[in-house]
């Protein structure tokens, strides 16, 4: 019997609708599926523990061999609400930002846009694991996923990342992709990417299934989270990369 494909992802909100098909799908008997936080996938990718993950593309450049192979993810057109600069002050009178460990995406987006878009000089920071009790005063933070989600309310300001990008670039950005680190068989891909889909047409039993008093899920899935990444999305994507670097 062919040894199963070790496939990773994280366990947010954001990514139910994509694991939602591919646990109920004949795909899921030949996979191994891991569930870590976003930065973790990355490593796990890089020292080849994994074959495939969900993962944050800001990695992509230090994984050899690192390709998509999905058309699903999870993207934007604009505001994410899920990943953002949260502040008890304007973005002008911070001094220092924390930046969530749980994802390098996200933090060098916010990287990027703090100096390119907002053109502020911070401090920053890598954030330990409670680091938000530390955001006050001219201490910002970013704050990703679930945990972002609940803390909406908790802060004069919230600065929705992808929503500077779109504002800066023009484009739509991608978080994280399927992303593989050797090529893998295309009938697999194929039905994979087909599992991914599936969710997608049960977003009520999904919402259903994962009660959530804080934010609407049916607004973050239809309007904050765009999971098919199209030519307008890879675009972004090119140009996200490239502005790493």
């Amino acid at each position: 019997m062919a040894s199963k494909i070790k496939v990773a992802a994280v366990s947010y909100l954001n990514t139910k609708p994509l694991l939602y098909g591919i646990e109920r799908s004949d795909v899921f008997n030949e996979i191994d599926l891991i569930l870590d936080y976003p930065a973790q996938l990355a490593k796990s990718l890089q020292e080849g523990s994994i074959d495939m993950a969900l993962m944050p593309v800001a990695a992509m450049p230090g994984i050899p061999g690192a390709r998509i192979v999905s058309d699903y993810g999870i993207a934007t057109e604009g505001n994410v609400v899920s990943v953002a600069i949260f502040s008890q002050v304007p973005i002008e009178q911070v001094k220092t930002v924390y930046l969530d460990y749980q994802s390098r995406t996200s933090v060098q987006l916010a990287r990027l846009m703090l100096k390119h878009y907002w053109k502020v000089d911070v401090e920053l920071k890598p954030a330990s694991e409670n680091f938000i009790d530390y955001i006050n005063g001219v201490n910002a933070g970013v704050i990703i996923g679930d945990r972002a989600l609940k803390q909406l309310s908790n802060f004069e300001y919230v600065y929705d990342l992808s929503a500077a990008w779109k504002a800066h670039t023009g484009l739509d950005f991608i978080f994280a992709a399927w992303i593989a680190n050797k090529e893998l068989p295309a009938d697999f891909r194929e039905r994979f990417n087909a599992a991914n889909k599936v969710g997608l047409n049960h977003l009520d039993e999904i919402i259903a299934a994962n009660p959530f008093p804080y934010y609407d899920l049916h607004t973050y899935y239809t309007e904050n989270i765009k999971f098919h990444l199209d030519e307008n999305k890879m675009k972004g994507l090119g140009r996200f990369l490239e502005m790493l670097g």
